[in-house]
């Protein structure tokens, strides 16, 4: 049976009379390693899928066909992720999944029991959304563990992200990107590799003689943001995987690139728009303190730590040496060896109730003895100054952006390397 039949029946199209005399049931339609996919697990997804792009777009839908080979795709790789997760002993707690449920009816406004009420009047039920949240939270964790986590970024690397931003205007652009992919699989033969250019060539034709891009992508592109016409959103030059870098950088807006071949297959750009993020100044009030901590345990009681800090404090409202006694008395370690001394403090530095008495004690002051979820402390305050904190927020943002990118690369080599090691048997033809 073709697709054009199959999403026929999924989405309810009328049959020719040819047809009219098959009576559909539920089938295997794909094996998964030691999982399948059925075909009303695939006719419930389409049709989700394609409700929720007729909402977003409802101008530039792509076809029933095109739907159900992304969601078919879509599927196949979520039943390997999971059986991956499930070999690595990797799923989301009870714990968590009802804290993602509860957030979830937050963020609609309603209680637990009004959102299995509206998902009833959907026609899903509440076990259903439940367990599609689990998978969702296993999924994250799965990714969380073989790829995020593994992530590592060196000063060096942020050193020369912001060299190569402030040396070059156009890597400081943000730029909103639109991508086709025509996929290679790893290993690819001389035939395979040329079909795949032909077809690359064959969609760039299409956009030189008019057709849009975005049109073109959903009928073409393997990528996973086929569907939304190829539309990979803004990004900032650093996101970027590495082989687009130096491209996009020679880009005007509205300039289409490609084909161009990478490891994944062959590639087409469009720079729709690009934007340079404006710079921000951002001063904060810091504090230099020292501190003394005493911590409570079987021995030392809260009554004995306050005393304690109070004798303290008023030894060096005497004239002794603050340093001097937090060497001596402070269980704060890392600190004590310095003479209690923290630095200079940022807002948020801190945990809140530390922070709080360190800013209402005057400069020069020492406060009152006071509890944290530390233990009992004491903080003379040094000194206070304005500080321009643009170049932290800076480095903050570059790392934040080499992570993103190395994690996209990362996660696509991982997902790609998952489904060229994994055994699938197409069974569409099962259907006749």
């Amino acid at each position: 049976m073709t697709k054009k039949l199959i999403a026929a029946l999924l989405f309810g199209a009328s049959l020719s009379v040819a047809h009219a005399a098959i009576e559909l049931v539920d089938r295997i339609i794909a094996v998964v390693g030691k999982d399948v996919v059925m075909l009303s697990e695939l006719k419930s997804r389409a049709q989700e899928n394609y409700s929720a792009l007729a909402k977003r777009n409802p101008n530039a839908l792509p076809s029933q066909e095109q739907v159900l080979t992304s969601t078919l795709d879509d599927l196949i790789l979520e039943k390997l992720q999971l059986a991956e997760a499930s070999k690595l002993g990797i799923a989301a707690s009870s714990d968590r999944v009802a804290e993602a449920m509860a957030q979830i009816a937050k963020n609609n406004k309603l209680t637990l029991d009004q959102l299995r009420e509206a998902l009833s009047k959907e026609g899903t039920s509440f076990d259903f959304f439940r367990n599609k949240i689990k998978n969702q939270l296993t999924l994250q964790r799965l990714i969380d563990k073989e790829v995020t986590n593994r992530i590592q970024v060196s000063d060096s690397e942020i050193d020369s992200l912001i060299a190569a931003q402030d040396a070059n205007a156009a890597k400081r652009r943000e730029v909103r990107l639109f991508h086709i992919l025509v996929r290679t699989p790893d290993g690819a033969t001389a035939d395979e590799a040329k079909a795949a250019a032909d077809k690359a060539d064959k969609a760039r034709k299409r956009i030189d003689a008019g057709e849009s891009f975005e049109q073109v992508a959903i009928g073409t592109s393997d990528a996973s943001n086929a569907l939304q016409g190829g539309d990979v959103g803004w990004l900032a030059f650093a996101q970027l995987p590495r082989g687009y870098q130096e491209i996009v950088a020679k880009m005007n807006a509205g300039d289409v690139v490609g084909p161009f071949r990478s490891s994944n297959g062959f590639n087409i750009l469009k720079a729709a728009e690009f934007r340079i993020p404006e710079a921000s100044q951002e001063v904060v009030t810091q504090t230099e303190a020292r501190h003394i901590l005493i911590r409570t345990d079987e021995v030392t009681s809260d009554s004995d730590a306050k005393i304690k800090l109070e004798q303290l404090r008023e030894r060096a409202e005497q004239g002794e040496d603050f340093s001097n006694l937090a060497r001596s008395h402070s269980s704060d370690t890392g600190s004590a060896i310095k003479g209690g001394e923290l630095g200079w403090v940022s807002p948020d530095q801190m945990v809140p109730e530390f922070e709080e008495v360190m800013n209402q004690t005057a400069k020069g002051a020492i406060s009152a003895p006071f509890k944290s979820r530390f233990g009992w402390h004491i903080i003379q305050v040094v000194d206070r100054r304005q500080h321009d904190k643009s170049d932290d927020v800076r480095r903050i943002a570059a790392r934040k952006a080499v992570i993103k990118r190395k994690n996209e690369e990362a996660k696509e080599e991982y997902l790609r390397r998952l489904r060229d090691e994994a055994f699938i048997d197409l069974r569409l033809d099962d259907l006749r």
